[in-house]
């Protein structure tokens, strides 16, 4: 079951690197790459979702409850796919309820952002993962320069929690301002 899950684990990251990447391309760039990459985003985002809630459940399949919330590693790694999971979510709905003026206006800065804070948190996941499998990277040492130990942290270092609620007011900002403008 363990291999299950670790090869379950692979779609969703593929998918999510893959959506992360068109949302930069459709951002960022123009022409026929970019029309591609935003025309192709919401059916790759919606097999994301699917990969990921297989991955979770058979995660959650894997090993008893107790064991996974008796290990900070355990539960780091629970933590960081869930939010992987509720990121990409997020993304899915403002790229299905925009249709094709997601690309548009404050619109596309909430996609980057989301999309480059969701990268950063199935890295870690896979990561921690990795190292609930045996096989570390190099990317835990990075974790480690953020503040982040990860056989022994369980938490978010406070520029973390910090960096959220500025990114969260500024998303509200946005959000606000476009309302008004368009309404």
């Amino acid at each position: 079951m363990n291999g299950t899950h670790a090869m379950l684990s692979h779609f969703p990251v593929g998918f999510w690197a893959l959506a992360t990447l068109m949302i930069l391309v459709g951002t960022f760039l123009s022409g026929r790459w970019a029309e591609l990459s935003r025309a192709a985003l919401l059916p790759v985002l919606v097999l994301s979702l699917l990969g990921g809630l297989a991955a979770i459940v058979i995660g959650l399949l894997v090993w008893p409850m107790e064991a996974n919330l008796a290990s900070p590693l355990a539960r780091n790694h629970m933590l960081m796919a869930f939010w992987s999971l509720g990121i990409f979510s997020m993304i899915t709905v403002l790229v299905w309820k925009a249709g094709d003026t997601a690309f548009e206006g404050n619109r596309r800065w909430a996609l980057v952002i989301l999309a480059l804070t969701g990268g950063l948190m199935f890295s870690s996941a896979g990561t921690l993962g990795g190292h609930l499998s045996g096989a570390s990277t190099a990317f835990s040492d990075v974790l480690g320069l953020m503040g982040w130990e990860v056989y022994t942290t369980f938490y978010s270092p406070l520029w973390v929690i910090s960096v959220m609620v500025i990114i969260g007011i500024a998303l509200g900002a946005l959000g606000l301002m476009n309302l008004r403008k368009t309404g």
